[in-house]
């Protein structure tokens, strides 16, 4: 049979592309890889040398801001470190941040492009736990306190799962203010 190697690009319709461009070129970090200006479309990429976009930007979006049609796009981080950066780029960028959260199996920054896409960038921790897992964390915490947090919760949690519902539900927990792991 077939088989898919891996995932290779998300093209996203956009209202504005220079306002988008900046968004993923000089928030996000990706690199323009081609830029077909006459068509509307701009390539980007993470890592060029490997893969020539992973984002294909493209104006034209005629969805309205509260349609679902894009449940997320993630970015993969190398370190924890890279995620915590992130979210302080963001902050420091005025991003809106959905959440913090685990997944156990992950930690991860959850926020929205320009056009009200759902994006996240995340580490993953090599720890095992069942999905649908998400718990809140407190980003103003060290890397080495969030890990510590994320291995207990695993390690209770994650033959079974945890859902902290106060996040589904869209109870503000507070980015700052975050519950310790239950």
């Amino acid at each position: 049979m077939a088989k898919i190697e891996r995932l290779a690009h998300v093209g996203v319709h956009v209202r504005d592309m220079d306002r988008s461009l900046a968004f993923y070129r000089d928030v996000l970090g990706l690199e323009v890889t081609d830029d077909d200006s006459a068509h509307g479309m701009v390539f980007l990429s993470s890592r060029p040398e490997v893969e020539h976009h992973e984002v294909l930007l493209c104006g034209g979006r005629t969805a309205g801001e509260q349609e679902l049609w894009l449940q997320q796009i993630s970015f993969r981080c190398p370190s924890l470190e890279d995620v915590l950066a992130y979210y302080q780029r963001f902050r420091e960028h005025n991003v809106r941040i959905e959440y913090t959260v685990t997944h156990g199996n992950a930690i991860g920054v959850y926020f929205f492009d320009p056009d009200g896409n759902r994006c996240e960038v995340y580490w993953p921790t090599g720890l095992t736990a069942k999905q649908g897992y998400l718990e809140a964390l407190d980003f103003s915490r060290s890397a080495e306190e969030l890990i510590e947090q994320v291995r207990r919760s695993v390690a209770e949690h994650g033959a079974d799962g945890y859902v902290d519902t106060r996040l589904l539900s869209g109870i503000d927990v507070g980015l700052d203010e975050q519950p310790a792991a239950p």
